[in-house]
């Protein structure tokens, strides 16, 4: 029997936290060297900004996943620990270069570039992408860099402006390219405010239009009211626009004010439904209670 729709955000979650949920603390040696190396230049990553429970493994290895165009997003999602509002900060023209020197100083040969979401621009911080890609190549041109974007999909003529935007990118070759579709299509509506599971899909197969080559990436989290028979549907219509590669975890309820966890699904359901993905052909599958969408990219 297919599951309700989510609580309101202000309903009590019952669910305790279960004993597999505990992620790996880290040194806190590298720890305290990553966030200085981001506070130094007052830049941010989702990592801090979106309270990751992988952040201490990460750091402790010395990666982090860039959040660029600032820390206040335009989208008011629902399961997101991002602050939001309808006045973002002004793009720090320094950005580039203080992302680049910090991809330097990590020794990071894989990096992934994210943001938060800009419909306040006119290309939704397309260029911007763009801009941050080319000057961190300058300083470290061995590195492999993977995108993670935001849909492009609103204002005025969208259809016409999500392409532009998404081309632009896609001229740029990153390693790969990210658009995560979240959770199942009925539950779009009260996770993804402002999103849509068809213009999400859309960036996906307008990567793979425009150039073949380049690697598509989406993830999914679990635990929201979704069944796996909508799981398993949502995984065939990202193979069905030929997305390569797909990350499944347990969303974790940021705070009180975010939607409760309607469930904690086990590492034995996590698996069953990576090899799941594997028999749809996704080329890499990462599949697990604490696995995110830029969790152990390079590899």
């Amino acid at each position: 029997m297919q599951s309700s729709s989510p609580s309101s955000p202000s309903s009590p979650s019952s669910l305790s936290l279960p004993s597999w949920l505990r992620s790996n603390i880290g040194k806190a040696s590298e720890i305290s060297r990553v966030q200085k190396i981001i506070k130094q230049r007052n830049i941010h990553t989702i990592c801090e900004e979106g309270k990751c429970p992988n952040r201490g493994e990460c750091y402790s290895k010395g990666t982090a996943t860039f959040l660029l165009m600032g820390d206040i997003c335009t989208r008011n999602c629902a399961f997101c620990q991002v602050d939001k509002g309808q006045s973002p900060r002004v793009l720090d023209e320094n950005e580039p270069q203080k992302v680049a020197e910090a991809v330097k100083l990590l020794g990071l040969r894989y990096v992934v570039l994210t943001s938060v979401a800009r419909d306040d621009l006119p290309d939704g911080g397309a260029s911007w992408f763009v801009k941050v890609m080319k000057v961190v190549r300058m300083l470290n041109p061995d590195t492999l860099i993977e995108v993670l974007t935001p849909d492009f999909g609103t204002g005025k003529n969208a259809l016409q402006q999500q392409r532009e935007s998404i081309k632009t990118i896609v001229e740029a070759n990153p390693a790969c390219y990210n658009h995560n579709l979240e959770t199942v299509e009925r539950l779009q509506n009260p996770v993804r405010r402002g999103a849509k599971y068809d213009r999400s899909l859309r960036v996906l197969a307008t990567v793979k239009e425009l150039n073949p080559n380049i690697p598509t990436k989406s993830g999914l989290m679990l635990g929201l009211g979704e069944t796996q028979e909508e799981i398993i549907t949502t995984l065939k219509d990202l193979r069905e626009i030929e997305c390569d590669r797909i990350t499944i975890g347990q969303y974790l309820r940021p705070s009180l004010e975010h939607l409760p966890v309607q469930k904690y699904w086990t590492p034995e359901e996590f698996e069953e439904l990576g090899k799941i993905a594997q028999s749809l052909g996704f080329n890499h599958v990462r599949s697990g209670a604490l696995v995110r969408s830029s969790y152990h990219a390079g590899e």
